[in-house]
């Protein structure tokens, strides 16, 4: 089951806007100022989006003056990404025991007793 932290991150980043918001912030650390610059919706709309990838643990900001510079958060992404690593160590034991399956298949082929081809060797 999915712990609290990573629904909210899964949530933060179900957004495009915060999806970009944090591509941006991958490559250096931006004001708010600067971040509202770069999208056409109002200030306190990116204001807004900002917020929910605080609260997701996925930025953290810090003032300097009067400027709220917003940085990403690797730990917030970790979490993440350790949630996903679980999930695909699953699904990959999963699929090498039916490829497994697959392959015993192929290589010992049932025969029909009700195809033709089959029955005169039966």
């Amino acid at each position: 089951m999915l712990q609290n932290r990573s629904v909210l991150n899964f949530s933060a980043l179900s957004d495009r806007t915060r999806q970009r918001i944090v591509e941006m912030l991958a490559k250096r650390d931006l004001s708010s100022g600067e971040i509202a610059d770069s999208f056409e919706i109002s200030a306190p709309a990116v204001s807004q989006h900002l917020n929910v990838l605080k609260q997701a643990g996925i930025v953290r900001v810090s003032v300097e003056a009067q400027r709220r510079i917003y940085h990403l958060e690797p730990a917030g992404l970790s979490e993440l990404e350790h949630w996903l690593h679980k999930i695909k160590q699953f699904w990959s034991g999963r699929l090498d025991v039916l490829e497994n399956q697959l392959r015993n298949d192929d290589a010992n082929p049932r025969r029909n007793k009700n195809d033709p081809k089959t029955r005169k060797n039966l």
